[in-house]
């Protein structure tokens, strides 16, 4: 007896884990929300650990970043230089994740 082959939707030659993963994640429209998660994880080596040391909550909604810190200078300095955390994200993930950093 032959089994019957059943109607799979698979793409025809081969792919990376990666790209896998990204199709994966498309598929169950939870890349945004991976991506949130990623950045958030990524937070000390992309600022550094004086900076991470000093942040007591970090999220994200609608886009934007909050960043609770602990040190009112610092949350000064910070505000100043906005743009630069901005493009530091940026080029981190080759993607707008968001669209703002709100310090806290």
């Amino acid at each position: 007896m032959k089994a019957k082959k059943g109607n799979t939707a698979r793409k025809s030659g081969t792919s990376t884990l990666g790209e896998a993963m990204q199709d994966l994640l498309k598929t169950y429209k939870i890349k945004d929300k991976y991506d949130q998660t990623s950045l958030i994880a990524s937070w000390e080596r992309l600022m550094g650990t004086p900076i991470a040391s000093r942040t007591e909550q970090l999220y994200i909604k609608d886009k934007k970043m909050f960043v609770k810190l602990n040190s009112a200078p610092l949350k000064q300095e910070l505000s100043y230089s906005k743009a630069k955390i901005l493009a530091i994200l940026r080029e981190a993930f080759h993607e707008d994740i968001i669209d703002d950093v709100i310090f806290l």
